[in-house]
């Protein structure tokens, strides 16, 4: 044992390589028209992405290089993700993993089933897996549905997708905002006028002379093409004004009655519009002639934080108020869905075009540019839904699980603790014992998937030694449940809480030996000494797995498939034939022999056996007889557990408890027999003295 726990501790000090991203020629085809593939960005593995016209359309990069969370595999799971410059997903593509339910359990089509939900999404959005749960505070909240079974990894791929993501956001998108824009306070009521809004900043002006516009064209091709501004350079060019009617106060100081009625109506078809009259009292005049009504104005353009807002003409007839400036005038809208925030800087561009030349002619351009900001008072700014930690959403997801598993540990530590005698005592304890075993096979196994792996604790060496987080063992707190009750029977009673108690595929096997005997098939043990070799066959399959686990990672999930918990728990047999026929066998064999896989093979067995040993006590109470020379526990045992000197081998023992029904029982404990009668159990060699 002791020369076993040195090999695990040489295996922990290991080191292993992290991965690198993929080659270009591997992301290359996945990017389909009308997309392509750019320039590399950076080392890390992000590429700018092309659309069909060459022109820079988003960003193509991979999680695991970005976000490298470890999976249930201890690597991470690696995924490309396409977005646009405004932070939408275009499309997300899983690369890499070896998550085992995918693997080799559910298969990958639920997964990929799962990616496509990204689709149209922006990460401005508070995305979360999970269903929504009670009421209020969590309604503007975006659910993605998580993966029946395997919620723990599709949680982790998506906090790799949304780190990433935000990680190329800050990077290269400064103006994605994380908080939802301001939107016009409705109940607000100010008396405002046309002098107010300019006086307060709320109106605001751009004035561009004509010698101001020459200088913008000056030493180009089209410096002399605009007689006019040459001839009257103090003449304005451009006397733009600016001021954002989405406030009522504001447009009630602007628009006359019934111009304001119509804003009202068309608002209340487009409440997500955010309306900006514009007006030119010089020459610019705001669009060209061949500008159509209800699209974008060619000759104006806006951007907030570095990027791009659409502008658009709302297409309205108004009239404004007579103290208002006249000129050429439009109400311009702007959808606050796509990261408007009005009451946040941002800027209006009026565009200076000149031609140069008879037959077609040379465009040249300048741009001339006006900072706008509506005042925060106007506005009301929506507290973003608080997005839990990935932990905390995963607990009250399964509450109502959480509990009655707790309820159910609970009563289980009481019965097994302070209660264990008048358990072993009780008349019916097979029955209670077997009801326990079917609960925990029902509720614990199938329904609640908290059947314990070695694939956890593996793939948390792999992590630890990589230097990644272990958040990712707070992604199935049910399982975390069960493992830190597992832990705190190591101190109490070493492996056989869990094993004898909590395994639902070892409450299986023991179901598969009770139908044994009814059906009266032959029962057949290995004789002592082999059963004592074949004992140490699941520290050797544990110190393999190690070896996998530290220097060929990528064969883990192949591997870890000595258990068949994934078969018969979390998929209930839905796999292909060769999975299927390994868990069946080990559980005809139970009908003849009990529980040898757990006895012999099981590496999670090896695990809890090591784990157990620092119990703090011997807990099953023995007699001097016990052993010598009383051998009825020893032969009793089912798993070989009490040594021929009547010592109790706990790394062994599966606490079924029957030796302590047996020393507790008058009528069945041999030395407590013959006290009732009054006859001492003589030691061996005076019985042979006698005889």
């Amino acid at each position: 044992m002791r020369a076993l726990l040195c090999l695990l501790w040489i295996c922990l000090t290991a080191v292993v390589a992290a991965a690198d991203p993929s080659p270009r020629d591997r992301i290359a085809p996945l990017i389909v028209p009308p997309y392509a593939l750019g320039e590399a960005l950076d080392d890390r593995g992000v590429y700018s992405l092309l659309n069909s016209g060459g022109a820079e359309a988003g960003y193509v990069f991979e999680t695991g290089p970005l976000a490298p969370l470890p999976g249930f595999s201890g690597g991470p799971i690696n995924m490309l993700v396409m977005l646009d410059l405004q932070g939408t997903f275009i499309d997300v593509r899983l690369l890499d993993h070896n998550e085992p339910i995918f693997v080799s359990g559910l298969g990958e089509a639920p997964f990929l089933k799962f990616l496509e939900q990204y689709r149209g999404h922006s990460i401005n959005e508070p995305l979360v897996v999970g269903t929504p749960y009670g009421s209020g505070g969590g309604a503007d909240l975006v659910y993605l549905d998580g993966v029946t079974k395997a919620t723990a990894s599709v949680r982790i791929a998506h906090e790799s997708i949304l780190a990433a993501a935000l990680a190329v956001a800050r990077e290269r998108m400064q103006g994605i905002q994380s908080a939802p824009p301001a939107r016009p306070d409705p109940g607000l009521d100010e008396p405002l006028t046309w002098e107010d809004l300019v006086a307060q900043g709320i109106a605001r002006n751009l004035r561009v002379t004509n010698a101001e516009a020459d200088a913008a064209f000056a030493g180009t091709l089209w410096a002399t093409d605009d007689p006019e501004a040459r001839a009257d350079p103090d003449g304005l060019y451009l006397d733009l004004w600016a001021v954002d009617l989405g406030p009522p106060s504001v447009a009630r100081a602007v628009l006359s009655p019934e111009s304001l009625s119509e804003l009202g109506r068309f608002l209340a078809v487009s409440p997500q519009d955010e309306p900006i009259l514009v007006i030119d009292t010089a020459r610019h005049g705001l669009v060209s002639k061949d500008f159509v009504r209800n699209t974008a104005p060619d000759l104006l353009s806006a951007t907030q934080g570095g990027l791009p807002l659409a502008l658009r003409d709302a297409d309205l007839l108004f009239e404004t108020l007579p103290e208002v400036l006249e000129g050429t005038a439009m109400i311009l809208r702007i959808d606050r869905r796509l990261g408007f925030d009005p009451a946040a800087d941002w800027e209006l561009s009026a565009t200076a075009l000149r031609e140069h030349g008879q037959f077609q002619p040379e465009i040249g351009s300048a741009h001339f540019t006006l900072t706008l900001a509506a005042p925060e008072r106007f506005f009301l700014r929506e507290t973003p839904p608080q997005k839990l930690a990935p932990w905390q959403e995963a607990i009250l997801n399964r509450q109502t699980d959480l509990w009655a598993l707790t309820g159910l540990l609970a009563v289980m530590l009481a019965a097994l603790g302070p209660g264990m005698n008048r358990l072993a005592d009780h008349a019916l304890f097979t029955p209670i014992r077997l009801a326990t075993l079917a609960i925990v096979t029902g509720f614990i196994g199938f329904w609640g998937q908290g059947q314990l792996s070695i694939v956890t604790p593996l793939a948390t060496l792999r992590t630890a030694l990589d230097g990644g987080s272990l958040a990712f063992l707070l992604y199935d707190p049910f399982s975390l449940l069960i493992w830190a009750t597992a832990i705190l029977g190591f101190v109490l009673w070493g492996r056989g809480l869990f094993c004898g108690w909590l395994c639902p595929f070892g409450a299986l096997q023991e179901f598969a030996h009770h139908a044994g005997r009814l059906l009266r098939l032959p029962q057949w043990d290995p004789p002592a000494r082999w059963d004592g070799r074949l004992k140490w066959l699941k520290y050797g399959l544990l110190a393999a797995l190690v070896g996998v686990t530290l220097f060929a990672p990528g064969h883990l999930d192949t591997a870890a498939e000595v258990e068949p918990f994934k078969t018969a728990i979390t998929t209930f047999f839905l796999r292909d034939w060769p999975f299927v026929a390994y868990a069946a066998l080990w559980l005809v064999l139970g009908l003849f022999t009990f529980k040898g896989f757990c006895r012999w093979v099981c590496p999670l067995g090896a695990l809890m056996a090591i784990g157990g040993l620092i119990r703090g006590r011997d807990w099953i109470a023995r007699r001097k007889e016990c052993g010598s020379p009383c051998q009825l526990c020893r032969v009793r045992c089912k798993y070989g557990a009490i040594k021929a000197s009547g010592q109790v081998q706990y790394s062994e023992c599966f606490q079924c408890l029957d030796c302590v029904t047996i020393h507790n029982s008058p009528a069945a404990c041999v030395p407590l027999v013959l006290a009732g009668k009054g006859r001492p159990l003589a030691p061996p060699q005076l019985r042979e003295a006698k005889a």
